[in-house]
């Protein structure tokens, strides 16, 4: 027996201990799923001993009762998959002769499996371009000329473990199409980057979605590609598993407060289920600056989510050797710009933002300077109605008072 074979990589053959790469940070940080006030909250890269290029990196949030797992990967499509356990102690094993195979079934497993008490996917299939020199209307769609899309599964990326940032616990997935016979993509690139956190706060930059230790972010941004129109739009493909008959449910939720997100009112929310369940979260705002100010804020329109077949999409190993030969998915597109105002042309750069998470996706509370504005101006009037109403008191009773005549 393979005295390397464990739990946690179900190799299934001996590997030098020096070609395993574990990063592991440890932190304690809120969390609100199944009655958890913790986690300790990991990242690691798991490599193929003969083959480092796959890449693979595993975000395991452990509580008291419960596991997360997010396992993150460029082989094939970029795609991440949510599993939630009701155990501290579930584990991911990897057979990567397996999951490298033709026939991926089995290759990922989380165990123990009676311990999964949700699981689902999301998978990056195709880049989307658009000439929207002639349109006039943002409503438009498709809101352009579209163009032959990019294949994200025909892409090549770097290896995750350059690109590990440990103070942020963060990687980046950045690449490239392998055939680019315009040369689109010469100084340009599309990086994922996913980065895990541990504990409840806010980025410094916009969008600054609230995030917690049970959620991971994931920035989408394309910098540098020349594109094939003078006014060109981009856009994704997301594809995720349906749970048959019916795709996942899409919420918009409105708030008067837009301290975070200047001028962006709305947060939308894709759900898998009842809880406990995922959630994907982003606000329909992406940016064509690298600042990501008000003044180059682009809005983001999502399709509704359309049933759709496996065979029909670029197909992701991970997901494949997890769920095994699923045939139900649901995809919607996203469309990142509108014909007029800033784009992507201004600097030739994009960039977009959604959290993913299990459980309860987090609520934005009215902020205190929301809250105090709201006082003023609710109080204010209470305030001189009040002042009225003892002037006049005061004055009618000193006009009222009998004076006698001498």
């Amino acid at each position: 027996m393979c005295r390397h074979e464990g739990p946690r990589w179900g190799c299934g053959r001996c590997a030098p201990s020096s070609m395993l790469l574990l990063i592991q940070l440890l932190s304690a940080a809120p969390f609100g799923l199944l009655g958890e006030e913790t986690r300790q909250v990991s990242l690691e890269v798991i490599p193929d001993w003969r083959d480092p290029s796959p890449n693979l990196l595993h975000i395991r949030a452990v509580g008291s009762n419960s596991t997360l797992h997010y396992v993150w990967s460029s082989m094939g499509p970029p795609a991440v998959l949510l599993v939630a356990t009701n155990t501290p102690h579930s584990t991911l094993t990897v057979n990567w002769s397996r999951l490298l195979s033709p026939e991926p079934d089995g290759g990922l497993r989380v165990l123990p499996k009676n311990s999964i008490q949700f699981s689902s996917a999301l998978v990056f299939t195709r880049l989307f371009e658009f000439d929207s020199a002639n349109t006039s209307e943002a409503s438009a769609k498709p809101p352009g000329k579209p163009y032959p899309p990019y294949s994200l599964a025909e892409f090549s990326w770097n290896n995750i473990t350059d690109s590990l940032d440990l103070a942020t616990l963060s990687a980046t997935f950045r690449g490239r199409p392998i055939q680019d016979p315009t040369g689109a993509f010469a100084n340009g690139s599309l990086a994922f980057r996913v980065q895990a956190f541990t504990r409840s706060s806010r980025p410094a930059q916009a969008p600054r979605l609230l995030h917690s230790a049970d959620t991971c972010q994931l920035e989408v941004a394309l910098f540098g590609a020349y594109p094939r129109g003078n006014r060109s739009l981009f856009g994704l493909e997301v594809a995720t598993l349906g749970q048959a008959p019916d795709c996942p449910s899409v919420q918009e939720q409105r708030s008067i407060d837009d301290e975070y997100a200047p001028a962006v009112f709305k947060l939308d929310q894709l759900l898998w289920g009842s809880l406990p369940s995922g959630f994907m979260q982003w606000r329909p705002v992406a940016f064509a600056q690298r600042q990501r100010g008000r003044e180059s804020s682009l809005p983001c329109q999502a399709s509704p989510l359309r049933p759709t077949l496996a065979y029909l999409l670029p197909q992701s190993p991970i997901v494949r050797a997890f769920f095994g030969p699923q045939t139900d998915f649901c995809a919607f597109n996203l469309t990142f710009g509108a014909p007029t105002g800033p784009g992507y042309w201004d600097e030739y750069y994009l960039s977009w933002s959604m959290l993913l998470g299990v459980g309860t996706p987090p609520v934005d509370a009215l902020s205190p300077l929301i809250l105090g504005i709201m006082a003023v101006a609710l109080g204010a009037p209470g305030l001189m109605l009040l002042a009225g109403g003892i002037f006049l008191l005061l004055w009618h009773k000193q006009c009222s008072q009998y004076q006698p005549i001498n």
